[in-house]
């Protein structure tokens, strides 16, 4: 067997005309071209452009997504009192009228009378706390004693919020189910006493947290407010070096959008505080700016850093942010057609974790407590303050149903609106051009998830499952027959709009 030798134009260590000149001088002169692996450096360039777009697409949905929480926040002040009062009219007025075959009140009235009660309960509650005995408990306490208790109550804050919606829905439901049906539950009382007792809870801790916040802000060194922002980078070491999907990103997204409002909620409530210690004197304000800038810029940039790396990491493109914002504004679109079957706060509340009543219910205390309202030229104030909060919600909710019309369309999802309710009993089906009746969006047939069965749940049962590496391997080999075909089963992922929770579990809930 005769072998052919191949001429190289870099000498051989042991060809006999080997020098040092001659090898610095290949060195030097010798070329490459990168058009031999064009497809390589292809996707390289475009993994720095989608870098460079994700600031501009992350912010827009994060600025639409504040929006979203806005309306909901200030329907808890604005429009929910007038139903509230509605509602007790129509209980008053309907025994009165001799009206026996109409209902009392309406599913909605009902809900709405619910969450009036717990807001004046948990209110009155609160009466009793004092704030800045709070205060002066919280300051005592050292600095890395408060930077752990920080970040307990952080992780306690997004528990309270994953389960807190679950007990508020199992009172509307259980309060408006129909009497036709057997009685599954322990009754409307005891699930109203959880409800009060969760959101007296959560706005204890709320409350906590803005404690801490505000003595971060006080403190002479600011080391503790350095090292409650120096907490948000390590998010970044946590989150970018793992295993993210789409839908993955998305839920995180909605965390991100629900943590920041909250966060500009805390920055206005510490705000107050400090300004009627120092008498509301103006010049305090722009000593606390440059910490509240600080807060805010710190936490902007966490988010645009953790977002770059992860789509750089995972290969997804910036364009989802777009399929995000139209998942979002699908919610509010499909909450104000005559089939809805829930209210759009909560629907950001089970899709954000973003539960309203809490937070308003502090703001409520400290509002109160921070403003002496005297004299009729006062209450005066208060009305026009009142009317100006209506009139900003309304303009708030034209402007936002406006622009979820648009993103609904430019995602070719107006057909959806006009399907039923999702049905537990129901199973979602995908025809011919790839639409899923359950999910509102188009789906690709030819990816393995859109042809695998998925087993039918509810919109509040529905949790977000993805597949470790080993389960990623076996479902490719799609050549194993029917163990393949039930991990494919129990792997099928689960389109955006099905995603109706906020859970802190991280890329695999089971």
């Amino acid at each position: 067997m005769k072998f052919r030798t191949v001429p190289i134009n870099i000498p051989s260590p042991f060809s006999p005309d080997l020098s040092l000149g001659r090898f610095i001088t290949t060195e030097i002169t010798r070329g490459y071209f990168l058009e031999h692996n064009e497809a390589k450096y292809t996707e390289r360039r475009e993994k720095v452009y989608t870098c460079l777009r994700i600031p501009k697409e992350l912010e827009k949905l994060m600025t639409f997504g504040f929006f979203l929480c806005l309306d909901t926040f200030l329907y808890v002040f604005t429009l929910l009192p007038l139903r509230v009062v509605l509602a007790l009219l129509r209980l008053v007025a309907v025994p009165c009228c001799g009206l026996r075959g109409s209902r009392l009140l309406q599913p909605a009235q009902v809900c709405d009378v619910l969450k009036g009660f717990i807001m004046v309960l948990c209110y009155s509650m609160m009466s009793y706390v004092d704030y800045s005995m709070m205060y002066h408990l919280i300051r005592g306490q050292s600095v890395i004693k408060l930077y752990i208790i920080y970040n307990m109550l952080e992780v306690a804050d997004r528990l309270f919020s994953s389960f807190g919606q679950d007990i508020l829905d199992a009172l509307y439901w259980t309060a408006t189910e129909p009497k036709e049906k057997k009685r599954a539950h322990i009754g409307v009382i005891p699930h109203f006493l959880m409800a009060v007792l969760y959101v007296f809870l959560h706005a204890i801790l709320i409350m906590v947290q803005a404690t801490t916040l505000n003595v971060a802000f006080n403190s002479h060194n600011k080391s503790l407010l350095t090292i409650m922002m120096s907490n948000n980078f390590v998010e970044i070491k946590g989150s970018v070096f793992k295993k993210f999907e789409k839908n993955n990103l998305f839920q995180m997204s909605n965390s991100d959008i629900k943590e920041r409002f909250t966060n500009y909620i805390l920055l206005l409530i510490v705000c107050l505080r400090n300004m009627e210690q120092f008498s509301w004197n103006p010049d305090h304000l722009w000593v606390l700016f440059p910490d509240v800038v600080m807060v805010i810029t710190s936490e902007v940039a966490v988010d645009v850093v953790k977002h770059a790396f992860i789509t750089k990491f995972n290969d997804i493109s910036a364009d989802v942010y777009g399929e995000y914002r139209a998942s979002l504004a699908f919610d509010l679109v499909s909450s104000r057609q005559k089939n809805a079957y829930t209210d759009y706060s909560d629907s950001v509340s089970r899709r954000m974790g973003f539960i309203p009543l809490p937070l308003a219910l502090l703001l409520i205390k400290v509002v109160t407590s921070s403003v002496k309202i005297q004299g009729s030229l006062s209450f005066m104030c208060v009305m026009l303050f009142y009317l100006g909060m209506i009139m900003l919600k309304v303009l708030n909710s034209i402007v936002l149903l406006g622009t979820s019309c648009v993103f609904v369309k430019e995602a070719n999802m107006e057909e959806k609106l006009f399907d039923p309710p999702p049905s537990v009993a129901s199973k979602p089906t995908t025809d011919k051009a790839g639409f899923s009746p359950a999910s509102g969006v188009l789906q690709p047939t030819n990816r393995l998830e859109s042809t695998a069965p998925s087993i039918p749940k509810s919109d509040s049962d529905t949790f977000l499952t993805t597949p470790d590496e080993e389960d990623d391997e076996k479902i490719i080999n799609t050549d194993t027959g029917l163990e393949g075909d039930e991990l494919r089963h129990r792997t099928s992922k689960k389109d955006l709009l099905e995603i109706d929770r906020f859970t802190i579990c991280g890329n695999r809930i089971d």
